[in-house]
C-alpha cells in the first residue's frame, strides 16, 4: 500500500516523521549497509533517511508557502532507493500549514489627501493586507484605530475579497487637528492569531469643498475575450459643481484586481474613457475589478472613486487538442472487428458548449471512434482488413468542439497492417494445355506453370511439385506408368521439363496435377491441371510385313527377297525369300503380288506410297501407289526373259520422308491359269500368289482407296485442331 506521512512546516530539524524501516515491511538488517536514502522528483523537501535508524527526519527547514504557495494541498512525492537489494518505495509527504505568516500590508504607510469640507459619510478606499497562509490562517479581519472622524467600512463583494473604504463620520477642521494618523491592523484566524499593521495618514485640507461626483458607484461590464487592442470598455462620468479648475475633473485608474489588469487597461485622463491596450484571456481571468478616482484641479483637489467590474465571456479561440496516448501497430488482417488499435486524449481549454468536444475518424471504414471516458477516444476496427487490398492505413481523427463557429483540429495516424497467411497460390490457368513434339531429350523445357500468392514473405513464397495422389496424373496410355516417370517440375521456377524423351507410340496424352504449396503456417495450397499432347515426328520408316511359309532360296540365282531400309536397320522380314509367278500373254493389269507394308507413326507420317525403283523407265510391271499391289502394265512376252526382278520403294509422307525397299522375282511361265494353279498346290514356300481374278483386284482396290480416304480425314481433323489451339492460346 502506499505510505503516507505528514510533517507541519517549520519543524524542528530532527523531527522523526516515520520510521521506514517497519512501515515498508522490511526485513532486518544494517540500515546504514543497505543504504536506504531518498531520490527527489520535483520539488524538494527537507527530510533524509537517518542512516542508523532507517527513520525519515527532518534535516532543514521545511517552508510549505514556498513549496506548494497558495495550493489548499501540499503533497511531495518522494522515492525512496534500497540498493542492498536494489528496490524502489514511493512515499507520500503531507506538509500541513502552521500561523507562520503575519499579514502583510503593500506599504507601511498610506498618505490619504482628505478636503475640510468633505462631507461625512465619504469613503476613501485603502489596499488591504496579504496572508502567505492558507485556510483559517489566511482569513483577515480588519480594526482601525480608535477616531471620533472616521471609522473603517469592510466590504466583500466576492469571496475571498474584501473592499475597505476610511469612512470619514464627522467633518474635519483644519485648524483644529491638520493631520490625522490612524492605524489599521490586519489579524489572521490563526491561532494563536498574527497581525500586520499600516499607518493612514491623513492631511486635511483646505478650501476646494465639492469633490466630483460619480453617476454610478459600481460600472459593470461584459465584454467577450476577442475584442481587439483599443476596445472602449467603458465610460466614467463624475461632475464637480464648483466652477473654474475646482470644476475640471481628472481621471485616473487607483487600483487593479488582480495587479496583472495594470497591463491591459488605460483611462483618458479627460474623457474618463476606459480602453484596453493588450489582449483578454477568458482561459486566465475571468474577472477584473478596477477602483477608478476622479479628483478635480482645486487646491486641494477633491476626488472621489467608483467600481468598475468587467466580466470576460469566453468566446471559441482555442482548438481541440488531440494526443495519441497508445498505438498497438502493426495490426494483423485477422484481427477480429473490436480490436482496440490507439488510444487518444481530447481536451479543449475553453469552457461550456465551447469546450465539448467530438471526435471522428477519416477514412470512416474500417475504423470507428469509440469514447467511453470524458476527453479519451480509442481508435477500434469496426471491418475486417486485407492486407492484400490496402496494406497501410493513414487515418486522420479529427476533433470538433461546439463552438460558433466551430473549430476543429486533427492528428494523422498511421496503421500499417501486418500480413498473415489467408490466401492459397493461384495459377494463372485452372487447365494448362502443352504440346511437345516427342524424341525431346531429357531435361528438354516442355512446359512452365505459373501461380502467384498476394501474401507477403514466407506466406508469399511458392514451390511446385508434382502431385502423386491422382489417376488423373497418369498418363492415359502406355500402360498407366505414372506422370512422374515422364515429366518432373522445378519447385522454384515451375518449369516443366522431361524426364526422359516422350515418344508418340508410346503415349499421346500425359495429364497430370502440378501442386504450388506457400511456406505459411498453416501451409496452403492451389493445383493446376497440365495436359501435355505428344507432337508426332516421322522417327519410324516404314516396315515391310512378313509372308508366311518359309524361304525360297535356290529357286532363282537372283531371288533372295532382300528387305532393305532407308533408316539404316533391316526389317525382320528381310530374311525372307518373296516370290511371284505372271504367265506369258497374259492380259495387262494382271495382279502378280502386293506388298504390304506398315508405319508406326501416324497420319501423313504413317500414309505411305509404293514405286518401282528398279528396273528404271517403261517396264512390263507397275505398283499400286497406295495399295501396294504389283501388276503388268502390258502384255508380257517372251522376249521379256523367263523371269523379273523388281526393287519396290515403300515411302511416308514425313518430312523429311523416309523408306523400305524391297526385292520382289517374278518368274515368267507357260500355261496361264492352269500354270499357276499347278504350281500353287505345290506347296512352294514364299509363293505370293496373285489375286483370285480380277474381281479380288477390284475389291483389294476399293478397300485401298477408303484406308486412303481415312487417313486423310483423320489428319485433316488433326491440322484444324492444332489450328484452332493455336489460335485460342494467341
Amino acid at each position: 500500500g502506499q505510505v503516507r506521512y505528514s510533517v507541519a512546516e517549520e519543524s524542528k530539524v530532527g523531527t522523526v516523521l516515520g520510521r521506514l524501516w517497519q512501515d515498508l515491511g522490511l526485513e532486518g538488517g544494517d540500515v546504514e549497509a543497505r543504504r536506504l536514502r531518498v531520490v527527489w522528483q520535483g520539488r524538494r523537501a527537507g527530510v533524509e533517511v537517518s542512516g542508523a535508524s532507517g527513520a525519515l527526519v527532518v534535516s532543514s527547514r521545511v517552508d510549505r508557502e514556498e513549496l506548494c504557495g497558495k495550493s489548499a494541498a501540499c503533497s511531495l512525492r518522494l522515492e525512496l532507493l534500497l540498493e542492498r537489494p536494489l528496490r524502489v518505495f514511493h512515499v507520500e509527504l503531507e506538509v500541513t500549514d502552521i500561523n507562520d505568516n503575519a499579514p502583510l500590508f503593500p506599504a507601511a504607510r498610506k498618505n490619504i489627501s482628505i478636503s475640510e469640507l468633505s462631507l461625512p459619510g465619504s469613503r476613501f478606499p485603502l489596499e488591504g493586507a496579504s496572508d502567505a497562509d492558507i485556510g483559517a490562517n489566511a482569513q483577515l479581519s480588519y480594526t482601525l484605530s480608535a477616531s471620533e472622524h472616521f471609522t473603517l467600512d469592510v466590504k466583500t463583494p466576492h469571496e475571498n475579497r474584501k473592499l475597505l473604504f476610511l469612512v470619514l463620520t464627522k467633518p474635519l477642521d483644519r485648524e483644529t487637528v491638520p493631520v490625522h494618523r490612524l492605524m489599521l491592523t490586519a489579524s489572521d484566524g490563526g491561532r494563536p492569531s498574527l497581525t500586520g499593521t499600516m499607518e493612514v495618514v491623513v492631511s486635511v485640507l483646505d478650501v476646494n469643498d465639492n469633490a466630483p461626483q460619480f453617476n454610478q458607484s459600481v460600472y459593470k461590464v461584459q465584454l467577450p475575450e476577442s475584442v481587439p487592442d483599443g476596445t472602449l470598455v467603458v465610460r466614467v462620468n463624475a461632475t464637480d459643481p464648483d466652477l473654474g479648475p475646482y470644476g475640471d475633473v481628472i481621471y485616473e485608474i487607483e487600483t487593479f484586481d488582480p495587479a496583472s489588469g495594470s497591463d491591459l487597461f488605460c483611462i483618458d485622463e479627460k474623457s474618463g474613457e476606459i480602453r484596453l491596450k493588450g489582449a483578454l484571456d477568458f482561459e486566465a481571468v475571468t474577472l477584473y475589478m478596477l477602483q477608478i478616482k476622479a479628483k478635480d484641479k482645486g487646491l486641494p483637489p477633491l476626488s472621489n472613486h467608483c467600481s468598475v467590474e468587467l466580466e470576460v465571456l469566453d468566446v471559441n479561440d482555442n482548438a481541440p487538442e488531440v494526443w495519441v496516448t497508445s498505438l498497438s501497430v502493426p495490426v494483423p488482417e485477422d484481427a477480429p472487428v473490436g480490436t482496440v488499435v490507439a488510444l487518444l486524449s481530447v481536451s479543449d481549454r475553453d469552457s461550456g458548449a465551447n469546450g465539448r468536444v467530438s471526435c471522428w475518424v477519416r477514412p470512416a471504414s474500417p475504423f470507428a471512434m469509440e469514447s467511453r471516458l470524458l476527453g479519451s477516444y480509442s481508435l477500434v476496427l469496426r471491418e475486417a482488413l486485407d492486407r492484400e487490398r490496402v496494406w497501410e492505413y493513414e487515418v486522420e481523427v479529427f476533433a470538433e468542439d461546439g463552438g460558433q463557429p466551430s473549430l476543429r483540429a486533427s492528428r494523422g495516424v498511421r496503421v500499417p497492417v501486418s500480413d498473415v497467411n489467408d490466401n492459397a497460390p493461384r495459377f494463372s490457368q485452372a487447365v494448362y494445355t502443352v504440346l511437345c513434339r516427342e524424341n525431346q531429350g531429357a531435361g528438354a523445357e516442355v512446359a512452365r506453370v505459373f501461380a502467384r500468392d498476394p501474401d507477403e514473405g514466407s506466406n508469399g513464397r511458392v514451390r511446385y511439385s508434382l502431385w502423386e495422389g491422382a489417376a488423373g496424373e497418369r498418363a492415359p496410355v502406355g500402360g498407366w506408368r505414372p506422370a512422374s516417370s515422364y515429366v518432373s517440375v522445378d519447385a522454384e521456377s515451375g518449369v516443366v521439363w522431361a524426364v526422359q524423351a516422350l515418344d508418340y507410340e508410346e503415349v499421346q496424352v500425359v495429364q497430370f496435377e502440378v501442386r504450388a504449396v506457400d511456406a505459411g503456417e498453416p501451409a496452403l495450397v492451389g493445383n493446376a491441371t497440365v495436359q501435355l499432347f505428344v507432337v508426332d515426328e516421322n522417327d519410324n520408316a516404314p516396315m515391310l510385313l512378313p509372308t508366311t511359309g518359309g524361304g525360297g532360296a535356290g529357286l532363282d540365282p537372283f531371288a533372295g527377297g532382300v528387305v532393305k531400309s532407308s533408316a539404316e536397320a533391316s526389317s525382320a522380314s528381310a530374311s525372307e525369300t518373296l516370290w511371284a509367278w505372271a504367265s506369258w500373254g497374259g492380259p495387262a493389269g494382271q495382279v502378280v503380288a502386293k506388298i504390304r507394308a506398315v508405319d508406326a507413326d501416324s497420319g501423313y507420317n504413317a500414309w505411305l506410297r509404293y514405286e518401282v525403283l528398279e528396273p528404271r523407265g517403261k517396264g512390263p510391271f507397275r505398283v499400286g501407289v497406295y495399295s501396294g499391289e504389283v501388276s503388268t502394265a502390258r502384255a508380257l512376252e517372251e522376249a521379256d526373259g523367263p523371269w523379273q526382278r523388281l526393287v519396290i520403294v515403300v515411302r511416308d509422307h514425313g518430312e523429311p520422308s523416309r523408306s523400305a525397299t524391297a526385292t520382289l522375282s517374278v518368274s515368267l511361265v507357260e500355261g496361264g491359269e492352269k500354270a499357276l494353279a499347278g504350281l500353287s498346290s505345290s506347296s512352294l514356300p514364299g509363293l505370293l500368289l496373285p489375286a483370285e481374278g480380277r474381281t479380288a483386284g477390284v475389291v483389294s482396290s476399293w478397300t485401298n482407296g477408303w484406308l486412303v480416304v481415312s487417313i486423310c480425314a483423320v489428319s485433316s481433323v488433326f491440322v484444324v485442331s492444332l489450328l484452332l489451339y493455336g489460335a485460342c492460346r494467341w
